[in-house]
């Protein structure tokens, strides 16, 4: 048996990939939407991390699921479909969100904070 597949952290991913994969496309619910960057910091009250996930919109689902990164975090990610889809439906070129993680860590919930600031490039309409 090998503990890597069946590990809590691999079911996780395996199920966060199923959400994906059954998601409707971003290119087919935001058909003019050429480019989509997302700067996101996940942070706890002792410090966080930034990164910068760049969307590939004409294969990307509709879908935007952060995991925590805390890793100790039980059940906890960033589901950020309800606030990137309604700026990109309302064509917003510049926006930005937060989500706290409903996760926890031991007995205690999990103190991460998510901050997201995207930047959305659309086609001009003809």
């Amino acid at each position: 048996m090998n503990y890597r597949k069946n590990s809590p952290q691999a079911q996780r991913f395996a199920e966060r990939r199923r959400r994906e994969d059954e998601a409707p496309r971003l290119h087919e619910q935001v058909p003019n939407l050429v480019s989509l960057k997302l700067e996101i910091e996940d942070r706890s009250g002792v410090g966080g991390t930034t990164h910068t996930r760049r969307v590939v919109v004409a294969q990307a689902p509709a879908l935007f699921l952060v995991p925590c990164g805390d890793p100790r975090c039980m059940d906890g990610e960033h589901d950020l479909t309800t606030t990137v889809m309604r700026a990109l439906r309302q064509q917003e070129t510049v926006f930005k969100g937060q989500d706290e993680c409903r996760g926890t860590v031991g007995p205690s919930p999990c103190s991460r904070v998510l901050h997201f600031d995207a930047v959305a490039e659309y086609a001009a309409e003809q």
